[in-house]
């Protein structure tokens, strides 16, 4: 059973809201912990920054079509700061893992952060920079704008909400320590 959603009442304002994209491996269990992330309005499956419009999951899979399995996430920055959000997403990563995370392996679970606004690339190197003192290999993750994105098949969208014995490499479990 997956923890509960303390987003699930509350009402945001869409005018303050802002967006970011998280690649983290398998986007089941990232989109399933980030959108429990109190502050975050929306998440969505998808497929980010490669070369195929409009790509299938069959696709993706491949590895051929450049793109990284992504989660949209649109937040409020008054209830979670980027910088807490990053911390968050970061809970679910080995950062230091190039194209693998938990058993997935390939460039399409590469982990990244793809922003839309150019005044957030700074936030996020220092975010990076800060981190990295806490790894003794280098953070591997993408830190790119987003070029493209394209939202996945309905079936992948809330997946372990629909399949609850659904594979995961994301430990749900740590959403009780960001509190």
């Amino acid at each position: 059973m997956l923890p509960k959603n303390p987003n699930k009442d509350v009402t945001f304002d869409q005018a303050n809201l802002r967006e970011i994209y998280l690649a983290g491996g398998c986007f089941w269990g990232t989109d399933a912990f980030m959108e429990r992330v109190l502050g975050v309005a929306e998440t969505r499956c998808g497929y980010a920054n490669g070369t195929t419009e409009n790509p299938t999951y069959k696709e993706v899979c491949t590895g051929t079509t450049g793109h990284a399995e992504t989660v949209y996430v649109k937040y409020d920055p008054a209830m979670v700061s980027l910088p807490k959000l990053l911390d968050a997403f970061f809970e679910t990563i080995n950062p230091t893992s190039l194209n693998k995370q938990g058993e997935d392996i390939g460039t399409q679970y590469r982990t990244g952060i793809y922003y839309t606004d150019p005044t957030e690339h700074e936030v996020i190197e220092q975010f990076i920079a800060a981190k990295q003192g806490s790894y003794n290999k280098p953070i591997v993750v993408e830190i790119l704008p987003l070029i493209c994105y394209y939202d996945a098949e309905d079936y992948h969208q809330k997946y372990l909400e629909k399949n609850p014995g659904g594979y995961c490499h994301v430990d749900l479990g740590l959403l009780d320590t960001l509190k």
